[in-house]
Parts: C-alpha cells; structure tokens; sequence
C-alpha cells in the first residue's frame, strides 16, 4: 500500500480543510474557538472516510482515477 504517499496527501488537505471549515462557520457568526472545534471534528471524519474508503479500494485492486494508486487497466471496459 501507498502509505507514504497517502499520508503525504492527508497532511498536506487536513490544514486545508480545517480552514476551509473554520472560516466558513466564523462567516456564519460563530466564535473562533467553535468554529475551529467544528472544523477540527468534521476534518477528521471526512479525511478517515475518504483514507477508509481509498483504502478498501485499493485492496479490491479497483482503479480509481482520481487516486492514481493503480494502473488503469483497459482490458476490463472492452466488450
């Protein structure tokens, strides 16, 4: 399995996503305190959801075009 890569990755969306969240619900009037917890909690379930599901591909061996962990096999789409 990738994980280097895919640890790179996570390390690199998780600050984004914290921010992404936390600035939308200070936006909406939140506190900063609130709006980083929410951000904090939400950050990590969406990144163990998409690491659990990227994960349970890649041991099926199913390509996935948007991850790049496997080879695109051509064979498997013909008729």
């Amino acid at each position: 399995m990738p994980v280097k890569k895919w640890l790179r990755q996570y390390a690199i969306t998780f600050p984004v996503l914290t921010g992404i969240f936390t600035l939308s619900q200070y936006i909406k009037g939140y506190t900063l305190k609130d709006s980083l917890s929410f951000a904090l909690f939400w950050a990590l379930i969406s990144l163990g959801i998409f690491a659990v599901t990227r994960a349970w591909n890649f041991h099926r061996n199913q390509y996935c075009a948007l991850c790049n962990d496997l080879p695109e096999n051509n064979n498997d789409n013909q008729p």
